[in-house]
């Protein structure tokens, strides 16, 4: 339940419900969820899907190695403005490990078990950090299947977890040599791997939008980047601060109509139209509370604009003159 402030309607006349954007208007504030294929980069796959759709920008929100597969999330246009905040999600896979020497399955799961919780990792060699040790939490991982000295993993973890990097640690804590042979991500943050598409069933939407104006299928694989803030805490506001926002103001609590009441002051919040619309991300500067019920105040500042200004009218020019 959203915490109410003011109580107010949306005009019809300006903007889109998500699910409603015409698909010029999905495209630019859309996302697509592909199932990456083992052989080429991340940067390959987004370079494709920018060719497919004839857009100037894309981004991805978490590379997977060239010969991992599985979830990887594709903004598109606008949306690439909130690669950073997708970029923290937490991350789901599924690993083949293999052993280097025979063990008991026993100490196998035993040494796996160790690893849940906060571990310091070293990044591999190819990576695009520093190589310097780093905390991360393995929020859950399991033993699916052993047989021999393979090993099949279930590991939910904090983003920036180098799955590689884990495998070979775990041999280690068992005194032999360990490697990741497979790789596949199933979920990022709470888009799972059913909501993905193939690379090909992209090119057949697209097509059958541009050459028999059915979007039906396009709609199916470009999701309007609303769906992937779903775990984000959200700050609704009345149409008439929309415009001054995207011409650079920051958020006072007048402007707001509903707040989700778990925020804390220090928060990352989307900003979001009556009609669920991304209109900028910010940070919170008082809690739910105190937006809910303080009479004057910066409730956000601003941190990225996502909306195209003069998608709402610049109501706030017409009170000034009056």
């Amino acid at each position: 339940m959203l915490l109410v402030r003011e109580k107010v309607e949306t005009s019809e006349k300006y903007g889109y419900y998500p699910h409603e954007r015409p698909v010029e208007q999905l495209l630019k504030y859309g996302a697509v969820i592909i199932d990456k294929p083992r052989g080429p980069t991340s940067h390959q796959v987004v370079a494709w899907v920018k060719e497919i759709l004839g857009i100037a920008k894309a981004g991805q929100t978490g590379t997977l190695d060239p010969n991992a597969t599985g979830v990887l999330v594709i903004l598109l246009n606008h949306s690439v403005k909130i690669t950073q905040i997708l970029a923290r999600s937490d991350k789901e896979y599924i690993a083949l490990m293999k052993l280097h020497a025979d063990v008991e399955p026993e100490r196998v799961m035993d040494a796996v078990k160790r690893f849940e919780g906060t571990i310091t990792q070293i990044p591999p060699v190819r990576s695009a950090v520093a190589r310097k040790p780093r905390k991360r939490k393995i929020h859950h991982i399991k033993v699916l299947e052993m047989e021999g000295r393979y090993v099949l993993l279930r590991v939910k973890c904090e983003a920036g977890t180098y799955i590689r990097r884990l495998c070979v640690d775990i041999g280690k804590t068992l005194g032999v040599n360990a490697n990741l042979q497979e790789l596949r991500r199933i979920a990022v943050g709470h888009i799972s791997e059913d909501k993905s598409h193939y690379l090909q069933d992209l090119v057949d939407a697209y097509v059958l939008w541009k050459e028999k104006g059915d979007d039906s299928l396009l709609r199916e694989v470009v999701l309007p980047m609303e769906y992937l803030l779903k775990d984000v805490k959200k700050v609704l506001i009345k149409d008439s601060a929309i415009s001054p926002i995207c011409y650079g103001a920051q958020l006072h609590v007048g402007g707001i109509s509903m707040v989700d009441p778990t925020i804390r002051k220090g928060d990352t919040v989307a900003i979001m139209s009556l009609k669920g619309e991304l209109v900028a991300v910010g940070k919170a500067e008082m809690s739910a509370e105190g937006m809910a019920n303080r009479k004057k105040g910066v409730a956000c500042t601003i941190k990225r604009v996502i909306m195209e200004k003069d998608t709402y009218p610049k109501l706030w020019k017409t009170q000034k003159s009056e």
